[in-house]
């Protein structure tokens, strides 16, 4: 249970009066038996209000009437006794996991002492237990959904991103309408990575803010819905993620598991596809780490009942051709038509599959492969597409009429400077020209503009003529067309020989049986 939004704002009001005085907010009455009240507490020897959290949901016992608070016995503890331990690389209780959570999420921790554990946690690291206590700890901050009265199975895709990664548009319907029901939350871009809520509202009057009674509702009717993460789910996630951001403690793999994890598990779900980029535009730049972030993922869902399986796949070059949020939904409309390009059609088939596989509705690979062609070829998963869009508030008609998509009004070619084979497109770089155009936000708060973005005309190991177009840039303001053209400028690379063929899915591992 999380704290009253107006005793929150009591405490942080108290916390501020008191903070140099060596007394605890608290009631002045007899507590029950099984409970300490805080000036008790601060006879008991505890330190200051400022230095206490409580620990787990179930730890605080709030009186309307009286307006107080009660400490239950064993489960306050120091924050800077926490802090202190895993500096030194101790491993964290069960208890002192869930304090750390629940003080952050109700405040009762202050933000310089959430930003020194996260901090402790990048330098020293969780063991597997605490990454999935962390992550337990942080579902429980909010509501698990319990889909069971929604018949077939449930089953997600998480893509820890990558530039021109569209591939959850494609096979979340494409999963659906194969019998697999599809409770997808998903993020925003944020740098050079697209996020799939940006593309979706791309296509006017899509909504992604649905309620959770409208979430279920459009799961019944349509198999799949994708919506952004709620304030019931993982409320822990959103505190914990922008002090990340803001404390350079983003890099850490168990911090990156718990909120990924986190938001998953709270859905419902009953197992999980992930989609680990590997290379120059994500995350993970070496195989190592995107092997250990996997790893991470899978046992986390496999130590909270979850089917999982983690495929690491590359993220070198831009997936596809298009980079930029209305261009890419063109693209996932054509791969769903089976026109897409080939990395991206390949890509989307392969981790439908799996889906299909942990779901339990094809026998065997080849089975799953068949059945998602078979959804493809017949205009079926085009269909549930287009269902899922009428059903969040979107217009329909963009599924055949690509105009009524936004669309910016200016092309710009950058062009091979000689010929030969391209043997270099960074994704990374393409991204950071796209962001530049307004495709993407350098801060949480940026604008994006849905029309702008790049087409990628020539893609890694094919071969150009000097002057040939490379790259299609879609602008709205020329005021920074140099800055963009030297970021592409530096991304690509021409040589006179094609280069070595680098495979689209680097592993499939971490396999949990069904």
């Amino acid at each position: 249970m999380n704290l009253p939004r107006k005793v929150v704002g009591s405490l942080d009001r108290e916390r501020e009066r008191v903070k140099n005085e060596n007394h605890f907010y608290g009631p002045q009455f007899d507590a029950p038996a099984n409970s300490i009240s805080a000036h008790r507490a601060a006879s008991a020897g505890w330190q200051p209000w400022s230095a206490i959290i409580i620990a787990g949901a179930w730890a605080v016992d709030y009186s309307e009437q009286t307006g107080t608070l009660v400490f239950p016995r064993n489960f306050a503890m120091r924050a800077v006794e926490i802090i202190g331990k895993k500096r030194d690389g101790e491993q964290l209780s069960p208890a002192e996991i869930e304090a750390f959570v629940t003080g952050a999420t109700s405040h009762l921790w202050p933000d310089y002492q959430v930003s020194a554990l996260l901090m402790a946690v990048l330098l020293r690291g969780m063991t597997a237990v605490e990454t999935s206590l962390l992550t337990s700890a942080m579902v429980r901050s909010g509501q698990r959904l319990d889909l069971s009265d929604i018949p077939g199975p449930k089953v997600d895709k998480h893509s820890t991103g990558g530039v021109g990664d569209k591939t959850s548009l494609i096979l979340a319907p494409l999963a659906a309408a194969c019998g697999i029901v599809v409770p997808m939350m998903s993020g925003r871009g944020l740098g050079h990575t697209g996020g799939t809520l940006d593309k979706l509202e791309a296509i006017p009057g899509f909504q992604v803010a649905l309620t959770l009674p409208e979430f279920r509702a459009a799961l019944k009717k349509v198999g799949v819905a994708m919506i952004g993460q709620t304030a019931e789910v993982a409320p822990a996630d959103k505190v914990l993620y922008a002090l990340r951001d803001v404390t350079a403690t983003v890099e850490s793999i168990p911090l990156i598991s718990a909120s990924i994890m986190s938001k998953k598990l709270a859905e419902g779900i009953d197992a999980l596809v992930l989609d680990v980029k590997c290379g120059r535009g994500a995350f993970m730049k070496k195989l190592e780490d995107a092997r250990q972030l996997a790893e991470s993922l899978v046992s986390i869902g496999k130590a909270n009942g979850v089917r999982c399986e983690a495929m690491i796949t590359a993220m070198d070059a831009p997936l596809g051709r298009a980079v930029g949020n209305s261009l890419e939904v063109i693209e996932s409309i054509e791969t769903l038509r089976g026109r897409g390009p080939a990395d991206l059609q390949t890509l989307s088939v392969k981790l439908t599959a799996r889906m299909l596989l942990l779901g339990h509705v094809a026998r065997n690979e080849e089975d799953a492969a068949a059945r998602v062609h078979e959804a493809i070829a017949t205009g079926r998963g085009l269909d549930k597409f287009r269902q899922m869009v009428e059903q969040q508030g979107g217009d329909p008609r963009v599924v055949d009429d690509y105009s009524r998509l936004p669309a910016a009004p200016h092309r710009q070619l950058f062009r091979a400077a000689r010929a030969g084979y391209v043997t270099r497109l960074d994704a990374e770089l393409v991204g950071r020209a796209t962001m530049i155009l307004g495709a993407g936000r350098a801060r949480v708060d940026d604008t994006i503009d849905p029309g702008v973005g790049a087409i990628v005309r020539a893609k890694v190991g094919e071969s150009v003529r000097a002057g040939d177009s490379i790259i299609e840039l879609h602008y709205r303001d020329g005021a920074h067309l140099d800055q963009v053209l030297e970021f592409l400028r530096r991304a690509c690379a021409i040589a006179d020989a094609p280069p070595s063929s680098v495979p689209l899915v680097l592993e499939i591992g971490s396999r949990v049986p069904w």
